[in-house]
């Protein structure tokens, strides 16, 4: 339980708009919850509610966990305490006022895997980003957003990043808007505040006008500065609403009986104040994949005995890389690990876009059992895995493998029409070999048994291309969604041999989790990029970062670094304030795996 000390009570006492800063587990977002409890028993009128605004629905659900824990709130009073994530308040707003500025009445999200799909064509039109100069950025920028804005105002299908900017400018248009939205929400915490983005800060401004701001932040922990954060927002907020402030500085509540969160500071200053830290554990590892990929695994499984060993329930262990690619490498070598050493369950939170796009397919299969239909509809959603599993940035080998596939079938179905014979070297005869096995596979109604069914047997199949579908479909918790996914597929169930509304109940559910604040805090083994591991905590952390390759006793290549390429001329304050964040999601334990031959650069004091 928090025991509250002169700046805790100056918190709960103050009113006006405030800002409280301090360092990681410092708690912030604790007292922030038990002033919004009192601001709701005390100071609301009927109907209204303390809003609180986070980046991670994660972190916020741990958070209330914990207060209803140890603080035993009346549940009365924290019902009243509204949270959410920025994309789900502003879509709030967006798909009931969206028609003020021109939009359609029935507005739909377009998820990001839907929105690379949309702009697969201007992306392969323009062909490789390495090869574009100034103008043809801009160019290929102005077309993507003229597409994403005719989406938008034509069909009513909106991205995530105009969320932000429509509903600035909803509120700043109408004062009518602004008056209802802060009568409604009279008191508005914002977590994370310094990583707040131009049109995020935009729509704050205007809330601010009516509503009272409570802003958490630390100075030292903006990573989203390529998103547009600002390293002067905080001054920004002290110019508009001159709050009341409140610094935490060092206090430290997650790590209180270790140096981790010393360890972090010093890492940021790169001055290291001692020559041991209690809670950190530099481990070595020889530069070369096999040896790399077997000290992750053996540094794993130890933490998972120590953990479990030391008796601690819900354990969690956070193993955080650099880069997506280096993620995914290590859940390749968790799920088969070198050195004869044991597998690892764990789960890997890659980006989306191809395994939604993936699980999308599978669910198709579950829909869908006449074999002539069900290719049509495997190709579509084959080209469409193709067009958008690379997100933002494809690549041109996965855009033209989707056209390939679409003149592959084109072909098959125009010789299927004269009477000939399918091209006995075309991609479809091994999809269609694939999908025959498909329609043979007994459904039980059991959602997720027929499911992992499907997915086998396209793991097992002749076409390459669907194997990597099945492959993608390890890497999301499509079954893992609670029971209501589960739920809606059997009832789904015909009693027949399919699940009709397998697709689009599988879409609803992916669109549902963006904005599902019931998640549960980490537990087991995840694997993560160090971005995403903002707002979390873990009982242990290991963070592991790539190794150089050699030619010639001169480095050639030195990939999935916390530092680009591991030189001192890259050295950013960004980098750094990732590193920071890293080192301080650990309550316990943090365990850094750098290579022995070339060590993270931001282990060693500063040179002159």
């Amino acid at each position: 339980m928090l025991k509250l000390n002169k700046k805790h009570k100056k918190i709960l006492s103050a009113g006006g708009h405030m800002l409280v800063t301090g360092g990681p587990g410092s708690g912030k977002t604790t007292i922030s919850i038990l002033k919004a409890a009192d601001i709701a028993q005390n100071q609301l009128h009927p109907s209204q509610m303390v809003l609180f605004l986070s980046f991670a629905r994660a972190t916020v659900s741990r958070v209330l966990e914990a207060i209803n824990r140890e603080h035993q709130l009346d549940p009365k009073i924290t019902s009243r305490i509204q949270v959410e994530t920025y994309h789900a308040f502003f879509w709030s707003i967006l798909k009931t006022h969206g028609y003020l500025l021109g939009l359609p009445r029935q507005l739909s999200i377009l998820l990001p895997k839907d929105e690379a799909i949309a702009l697969s064509a201007i992306r392969n039109k323009y062909g490789s980003v390495k090869k574009f100069d100034n103008k043809s950025k801009k160019q290929k920028a102005s077309d993507e957003s003229e597409e994403l804005e005719r989406l938008a105002y034509v069909e009513g299908r909106v991205c995530f990043k105009l969320f932000a900017p429509l509903v600035a400018e909803l509120l700043h248009r109408s004062c009518r808007l602004r008056n209802l939205v802060s009568l409604m929400y009279p008191r508005i915490i914002i977590d994370e505040f310094q990583d707040t983005n131009a049109t995020q800060w935009h729509v704050i401004k205007a809330l601010a006008e009516k509503s009272m701001l409570f802003a958490l932040a630390d100075p030292e922990q903006r990573i989203y500065d390529w998103i547009g954060a600002d390293p002067k927002r905080l001054d920004h907020f002290r110019k508009l609403c001159t709050p009341v402030e409140v610094d935490f500085g060092s206090e430290n509540h997650r790590s209180r009986d270790t140096d981790i969160r010393t360890f972090g500071d010093d890492v940021m200053q790169r001055s290291f104040r001692q020559k041991q830290y209690s809670g950190i554990f530099r481990i070595p590892y020889t530069c070369n994949q096999n040896q790399a990929f077997t000290a992750v695994v053996t540094c794993v499984l130890k933490a998972r005995k120590r953990l479990v060993d030391s008796g601690v329930k819900q354990w969690s262990i956070g193993i955080l890389t650099p880069t997506k690619i280096l993620t995914r490498k290590v859940s390749d070598n968790l799920r088969s690990p070198p050195a004869n050493l044991p597998v690892v369950r764990h789960f890997a939170a890659v980006d989306k876009e191809a395994a939604v796009l993936a699980a999308e397919l599978i669910s198709s299969f579950l829909q869908e059992r006449r074999s002539q239909k069900q290719l049509a509809l495997c190709v579509d959603m084959l080209c469409n895995f193709y067009k958008g599993k690379g997100g933002d940035t494809p690549s041109q080998s996965a855009l033209k493998e989707a056209a390939g596939i679409h003149r592959a079938y084109k072909d098959c179905t125009e010789r299927l029409a004269e009477g000939k014979k399918v091209r006995g070297n075309s991609l479809i005869v091994a999809t269609m070999s694939t999908l025959q096995a498909v329609c043979e596979v007994s459904f039980t109604g059991a959602p997720d048994q027929d499911w992992l069914a499907v997915r086998d047997v396209l793991d097992k199949g002749k076409c390459k291309r669907l194997r990597a579908v099945a492959e993608e479909a390890r890497n999301i918790r499509l079954l893992d969604r609670g029971t209501q996914l589960r739920q809606a597929l059997s009832e789904n169930w015909q009693g027949t041999d399919c699940y009709p509304n397998a697709l689009e109940i599988t879409r609803q559910a992916f669109v549902q989790e963006h904005f599902n604040m019931a998640q549960r805090p980490e537990q087991g083994i995840v694997v993560m990029n160090m971005h995403k591991a903002k707002g979390k905590q873990f009982d242990e952390v290991i963070i592991f970062e790539g190794w150089p390759r050699y030619s010639k006793g001169t480095i050639v290549a030195n990939l999935d670094r916390i530092v680009r390429e591991n030189l001192p001329k890259n050295v950013e304050s960004q980098a750094r304030q990732n590193f920071r964040v890293s080192i301080t999601r650990a309550k316990l334990r943090t365990t850094i795996l750098t290579p022995e031959c070339d060590p993270c650069i931001l282990l060693f004091r500063k040179t002159s």
